[in-house]
């Protein structure tokens, strides 16, 4: 036979109100616990006792599930699509590294290193970018010695 329902209303006998945030809170963790291992599911649980004490339940971490959490919500028509964000992710990666690359290369141009495959058009562009260069490095020399 099971109990009855309870009246939900605050606990006002200070020494019951504390047993029964414990049991509670025990309980709450434990079916918290529970979900996570038998359905494979995310589940972070928060608790602040009224003495502002923390207590915490998270399979994959607290912060990570927030910050899925948050990204849920600032996208909502997304419905929470991590695959479209990982592969937005990977295309901004394969992006950045093409730019990376790029700059590297003209780095090396401009150090004077692996020349050896510009065609004579691009070589022309180096030296106009390097004169450039030189004339305002003189032209601040100039500023500073007077």
């Amino acid at each position: 036979m099971g109990r009855g329902r309870v009246e939900l209303k605050r606990i006002e006998n200070k020494i019951n109100r504390q047993v029964t945030f414990s049991k509670r809170r025990n309980g709450l963790l434990k079916k918290a616990y529970e979900l996570s291992v038998l359905c494979d599911a995310e589940v972070a649980l928060i608790i602040f006792s009224s003495r502002g004490k923390l207590y915490e339940f998270g399979n994959a971490g607290i912060t990570k599930t927030l910050e899925r959490y948050q990204r849920c919500c600032l996208n909502p028509q997304d419905n929470c699509g991590e695959r479209d964000q990982t592969q937005s992710w990977y295309q901004e990666v394969s992006k950045l590294t093409a730019k990376f690359e790029a700059l590297q290369r003209t780095q090396r141009h401009l150090l004077g290193e692996d020349l050896g495959p510009l065609s004579v058009k691009e070589l022309q562009n180096l030296e106009k970018q390097l004169e450039g260069a030189l004339a305002q490095a003189r032209q601040r020399k100039v500023v500073f010695n007077c």
